[in-house]
């Protein structure tokens, strides 16, 4: 399967683009949308297994602050993963003319996933949501306090130098907000029940970032969706790497049984 790597410009700015074409055409789109420190670079080769193991096309991107897209340019407001999911992404979609996506997300991927999926802009076919949160808890707050400690004392900075044009713009546009008094009340729980994809929920029951009552809210307040859970061991808070091989069969099993 081919891949193209590109810059475009949503919501105003320049950002990477991954795209692995598909094995056949005419099927959905794989939409992956990487956790708060992510980028294309740290899917590592999960978009390419995944494209693999389903035939689908795959569209990633490192979005605005993160990766070898453009540098942030000042703080991060609270509303910033709204902007991503009625801005940014749209804007992606329409570039690459793809109408019928299932969206893949990872932690604040996962976020943005529900918020688009709940904004009325678009219906996606499908929903994959890794270690998603939709309000804020104290255990997000310790393991972001944690790693900030671990940025500050260790070489975190120098390793997420391979992945990010300016990793201490990227860590701290990132932490900042999520530690900032104005976020402590954040609470995306409203539009769950506007959600009607069929929605796949993975979480490690060892996730150091959030707990099985994130997953928990998601299910309940989804009324309308049919909701499929799967809770793995020996996982923390990346569980397409922890579990990778159970992480590919689960999303391509719920793919295909679409």
């Amino acid at each position: 399967m081919s891949e193209l790597r590109l810059n475009v410009t949503l919501a105003d700015r320049s950002v990477e683009v991954l795209w692995i074409a598909p094995r056949t055409a005419g099927g959905p789109t794989l939409v992956l949308l990487h956790e708060g420190l992510g980028s294309i670079g740290l899917w590592r080769d999960f978009p390419q297994a995944l494209a693999e193991r389903t035939g689908l096309a795959v569209l990633a991107w490192s979005r605005y602050g993160y990766g070898k897209s453009e540098v942030l340019d000042g703080p991060r407001q609270t509303d910033y993963l709204h902007r991503e999911a009625t801005e940014a992404l749209p804007e992606l979609l329409e570039a690459f003319n793809v109408e019928d996506p299932i969206l893949v997300g990872h932690s604040d991927g996962a976020t943005i996933a529900i918020i688009y999926a709940g904004s009325g802009l678009g219906e996606p076919r499908r929903l994959v949501l890794m270690a998603p949160h939709v309000f804020v808890e104290e255990s997000n707050l310790e393991g972001i306090r944690g790693i900030v400690e671990t940025f500050r004392s260790g070489d975190l900075g120098n390793r997420m130098a391979a992945y990010h044009h300016d990793p201490e713009r990227t860590f701290f546009g990132w932490a900042d907000v999520w530690l900032s008094p104005a976020f402590r009340d954040w609470n995306i729980e409203d539009g769950l029940p506007r959600i009607g994809a069929p929605t796949l929920l993975i979480q490690g029951r060892q996730d150091e970032y959030a707990g099985i009552e994130q997953i928990d809210a998601i299910e309940k307040g989804m009324t309308g969706a049919q909701v499929t859970r799967l809770l793995l061991d020996d996982c923390r808070h990346s569980p397409h790497f922890d579990q990778r091989e159970k992480v590919l069969a689960a999303i391509s099993d719920f793919i295909a049984s679409t």
